[in-house]
């Protein structure tokens, strides 16, 4: 039997072989474009940032979980849409050996989503969970964008109350002021309504935006027909510009979604949680 010494002595041959051979056959040691190593130093920091999410979250009353790394493919195609820059131009697609297509996660909420159904998981309503773990998207890399990136979620499901809104949003805040960044922090909050609100904020969107279309981006007559509310969120300069007369949804809720954003608003005024109402906010829209 070999001692702890010999076999640390044949491990440290054999990553000293593995760097030799690195060199001797001109191979790249570099981490793909879009990704990079979490070193010592950093990875204490990424640690106590997950370590404070999961504490808090827990105390919150959420359950860890977690999915695979990949998916069928259709759980993203279906949930974030056709349409979607995700879809369209950011998801790590592959076929394995069976011919059947694949996609590492580009975000959590659709495999949680998939497991609440594929698990049967609906008699376990409210279902309070958070998640941590890699993702991974293929876009430019930039400051604050990677293309493996770690990501802290939570989700609560099954109830159609608007303090599970706040429940969520005051845990972030939360988070947040534990890492002592809640003051570099700023809430945006908008709310897309019902559908039966949703629908007539459509129709007149799309008649503004109709008007206009010869003047929009590439991007945004494409999404004039497969997906206009996105067209809030272009980052185009003169896209912004033309939006700035744009019918707002709030002036088409019904009375149900007049209630329910409202009480979300109380409720963070009474949790002392400081926000902005942005009426263009549409992020996450895709799933909806």
């Amino acid at each position: 039997t070999p001692s702890l010494g010999e076999i640390r002595g044949v491990r440290s041959k054999i990553f000293v072989f593995m760097i030799a051979s690195f060199k001797l056959l001109g191979m790249s040691v570099q981490s793909v474009r879009g990704t990079h190593d979490l070193l010592p130093e950093v990875q204490a920091k990424h640690n106590m940032i997950t370590f404070a999410a999961r504490r808090l979250s827990e105390r919150f009353g959420f359950q860890e979980m977690s999915t695979p790394i990949f998916e069928f493919s259709d759980v993203f195609k279906r949930t974030l849409g056709e349409a979607s820059d995700i879809v369209n131009k950011e998801m790590y697609t592959f076929a394995d050996r069976n011919g059947e297509e694949l996609t590492l996660r580009p975000e959590g909420t659709a495999g949680i989503a998939r497991s609440f159904i594929s698990e049967g998981l609906s008699q376990r309503t409210p279902f309070k969970i958070f998640y941590c773990g890699p993702m991974f998207r293929y876009e430019r890399p930039q400051k604050g964008r990677q293309r493996q990136f770690n990501q802290f979620g939570v989700e609560l499901m099954g109830t159609p109350s608007p303090y599970a809104d706040v429940e969520c949003l005051s845990l972030a805040y939360e988070v947040l002021k534990e890492l002592k960044v809640g003051n570099l922090a700023k809430l945006e909050i908008n709310s897309i309504g019902d559908e039966e609100s949703r629908a007539g904020y459509l129709k007149a969107l799309v008649a503004f935006l109709k008007a206009k279309e010869s003047q929009l981006s590439a991007d945004s007559q494409r999404r004039l027909s497969q997906n206009p509310m996105r067209i809030l969120d272009s980052k185009d300069a003169n896209d912004q510009a033309l939006l700035q007369n744009a019918p707002v949804i709030s002036d088409f809720y019904n009375a149900s979604s007049k209630e329910f954003f409202e009480s979300v608003k109380t409720s963070l005024n009474d949790f002392a949680i400081p926000y902005t109402i942005n009426p263009f906010l549409v992020r996450g829209l895709d799933y909806y």
